[in-house]
């Protein structure tokens, strides 16, 4: 099955990064961004374009000027026309840099954008490369809730009325922090980090039976609510079924498997009388300590195989 491809449009990162054009364009809503990576075309603008990829936002600093500088009007003409003619979807110049005016030329040729930042290269180049992993990530949706709690992204699942939204709202009010509730948009932005975050139009919002909609933002204040996060766990709650053998000792890490990426995963059974606000808490600074080398259930157990040997021992 292919991956599907997604895309930011160079009007939202212009507006993003607060470009200046330097003509009028009236297309930028329509250039589609596809490419994550970013181009540096200095050795395009020497002749070499074996491998270049058309798809990438070309940006230039102070190493190409320096180059197109030293040529005459004639040779640079040439040099941006050849450059150019692979129609990318902009070129970005950094540090404000003066434009030649053969990059006019050719930007009014081929209807390649020129647009300007006052950025330094590195740094605009950093931040467009962040920007774009994020926005142009493959994702995957979960009906579920996303909270924060003592810095790790807890993604709880179950089945409707299972109480993934009461639990957030009680963990809200032990002073954690939502993310989402009822849908989850969960982004792979690297191979190893998941991001998720809450459709636009339902951030903030929470729902609970039987009192409806609320705003937890203004109910609790902004504190209480953070607009993305890393997955780091997932919880998954489900009725408590008798006949089902619980994990006692955790001595065997489970996973999930989102966009390819393995997330550290528990079952919670629930049940009346269980706290789960407490419980995720507790599962949330517990994945921490696994994360840091130490495990509380393998070290009981070492403790206990310690204690049979010295028996065993003893009796020999």
């Amino acid at each position: 099955m292919e991956e599907k491809v997604f895309s930011v449009s160079l009007k939202e990162i212009v507006e993003e990064f607060q470009l200046e054009s330097v003509l009028e364009y009236d297309n930028l809503e329509d250039i589609l961004i596809v490419a994550s990576d970013v181009n540096r075309p200095g050795l395009q603008m020497s002749g070499y374009f074996e491998h270049f990829d058309s798809d990438r936002i070309q940006v230039v600093g102070n190493v190409e000027f320096a180059f197109l500088k030293g040529l005459t009007p004639e040779e640079r003409y040439k040099r941006l026309d050849a450059l150019f003619r692979h129609r990318f979807p902009c070129l970005v110049v950094a540090r404000n840099l003066k434009v030649f005016p053969e990059m006019l030329d050719v930007s009014k040729k081929y209807d390649v954008p020129i647009l300007i930042s006052t950025d330094t290269t590195s740094s605009f180049m950093s931040g467009l490369i962040s920007y774009l992993n994020v926005q142009l990530a493959p994702r995957t949706t979960k009906h579920g809730v996303l909270v924060e709690v003592y810095g790790e992204g807890i993604l709880i699942l179950g089945e409707s009325g299972v109480g993934k939204s009461e639990t957030a709202l009680e963990l809200v009010k032990r002073g954690h922090r939502l993310v989402a509730d009822d849908v989850v948009e969960v982004r792979r932005v690297s191979e190893k980090t998941l991001v998720g975050q809450a459709p636009d139009i339902i951030r903030h919002f929470i729902e609970i039976r039987g009192i409806g909609i609320l705003d937890v933002k203004n109910l609790y204040g902004v504190g209480s609510v953070k607009v993305t996060e890393n997955v780091r766990l997932v919880i998954q709650l489900e009725l408590w079924d008798e006949k089902k053998q619980y994990d006692r000792l955790g001595l065997d890490d489970k996973y999930t498997e989102i966009l390819g990426i393995q997330v550290p995963s528990l079952t919670i059974p629930v049940r009346p009388g269980r706290n789960l606000a407490i419980i995720v808490e507790v599962a949330a600074m517990n994945n921490r300590q696994k994360k840091m080398g130490y495990n509380a259930a393998k070290a009981l157990n070492e403790k206990v195989l310690g204690e049979m040997n010295k028996t065993l021992e003893g009796n020999e």
